[in-house]
């Protein structure tokens, strides 16, 4: 009897310890208009709107739940997050979480001052404070280098703190402040990128989009970014497929490539009478190359 209760508890333990170290994932939002975020944690009822700390590379800092994170049902990978939820934040951490934004637009109104009685050539983005208030983060944009020490100095007597002036790019900016993209969404670097790709004119060439630059331009007045969501899908269905300017032949016909449908694995031609057709994948997917010799001499018959 007692050699049975033994093994329900040694079939019980690996259970219950896989129940003990069962990790959730939430949103979260650092700012009430900043970015979204993964994080993890071992808590399992947080709800939209608690406030949490955050582990970070300078201590805790406050944050607000969103909601829970997808989940992902059948995955083999471990799953990981970019941040870890360390506990719920205690009422003074949650007021003082609360006033945050207020200060830090104190602050931004504040530097900004400074700037224009220094005469700086410079456009401040933002303001951040760290939540212990070991230091202040003002980003700002700038055509060249400013040599901002004097700034810093009345900076440092105004707030009584570090300050750190980070210049930044126009994508980078554009992060910040958010808005809306010509598809009417919220930019995509405001939502949910973390990094900028390289984005090239090569992108909308091989997508056939119109080469106008307020067309394929961001807010940012750089190419969009969203250039780079398809161009792998581009580049995979234009493979095999007959390039625009090359004679192909099919049966005892001759056509002219014009044009190449990636998406729909069509290609748009002329005959040897100057009609225009649509050929269908099944139709051109046994095509032989026509070399210029051969289509020259069928022309001239």
């Amino acid at each position: 009897m007692a050699e049975h209760q033994e093994d329900n508890r040694e079939e019980q333990g690996p259970g219950e310890e896989e129940q003990k170290e069962q990790i959730f994932f939430y949103r979260i939002c650092f700012r009430n208009k900043g970015q979204e975020g993964t994080a993890s944690s071992d808590i399992a009822d947080l709800k939209a709107n608690d406030v949490v700390m955050v582990k970070t590379d300078h201590g805790a800092e406050p944050a607000k739940v969103v909601s829970r994170a997808a989940s992902c049902p059948g995955c083999e990978k471990i799953r990981r997050a970019p941040h870890a939820i360390t506990r719920r934040a205690n009422q003074e951490e949650a007021g003082r979480y609360a006033n945050i934004d207020a200060w830090e637009e104190t602050a931004f109104k504040a530097c900004k001052v400074l700037i224009e009685q220094h005469k700086l050539p410079m456009r401040l983005t933002r303001a951040e404070r760290y939540f212990n208030g070991s230091k202040i983060v003002l980003f700002f944009t700038a055509n060249n280098r400013i040599d901002f020490r004097d700034l810093v100095k009345d900076l440092v007597l105004e707030f009584h703190t570090r300050v750190e002036m980070r210049q930044v790019g126009v994508r980078h900016e554009t992060r910040m402040l958010g808005g809306l993209g010509a598809c009417g969404r919220e930019l995509c670097c405001s939502v949910f990128m973390e990094e900028f790709d390289s984005v090239s004119i090569k992108m909308a060439k091989e997508q056939d989009l119109p080469l106008n630059p307020t067309k394929i331009s961001g807010v940012c007045n750089r190419l969009l970014c969203c250039l780079t969501y398809e161009y792998s899908t581009y580049r995979r269905e234009r493979k095999g497929m007959p390039k625009p300017g090359k004679r192909i032949k099919i049966g005892e016909e001759i056509f002219l490539v014009k044009r190449q449908n990636p998406l729909q694995q069509t290609l748009q031609v002329s005959d040897q009478k100057g009609e225009n057709q649509v050929l269908t994948k099944e139709q051109w997917q046994n095509c032989e190359p026509v070399k210029v010799e051969e289509s020259g001499k069928k022309e001239k018959k």
